[in-house]
C-alpha cells in the first residue's frame, strides 16, 4: 500500500512541475495559459511540492502571494495529516 501511495506521489509531483513549466513557457510566448486554479488543484492532491519547486526553478509565480504563501501552507497541511494517519 505504502508502495503505491509512494508512486502516486513520485507522478503528481512530476506532473505539477512540467505543467508549472508549460505555464510558464506559454506566458512567455503569450499563448493560452493554464489556469491557477488547475495548478492549486495539482498541489491539493499532492503536487505541492513539485509546484513548489517549479515555482522557484522557472521563476513563475513568484509575484504572486497566493502561490508563494498558499502551496508552503498546502505543503504544511498535507504533512499533518501525514503525521496524524502514520503516527497517530
Amino acid at each position: 500500500m505504502h508502495k503505491y501511495i509512494s508512486y502516486y506521489l513520485i507522478c503528481i509531483n512530476i506532473l505539477a512541475f512540467i505543467v508549472s513549466g508549460l505555464d510558464k513557457k506559454a506566458a512567455i510566448q503569450h499563448k493560452r495559459r493554464v489556469r491557477e486554479k488547475t495548478l492549486f488543484y495539482l498541489a491539493l492532491i499532492g503536487g505541492s511540492v513539485g509546484l513548489i519547486v517549479s515555482i522557484y526553478y522557472f521563476r513563475h509565480k513568484t509575484k504572486h502571494k497566493s502561490f508563494t504563501l498558499g502551496v508552503p501552507i498546502i505543503i504544511i497541511v498535507q504533512m499533518l495529516i501525514i503525521y496524524y494517519f502514520y503516527f497517530l
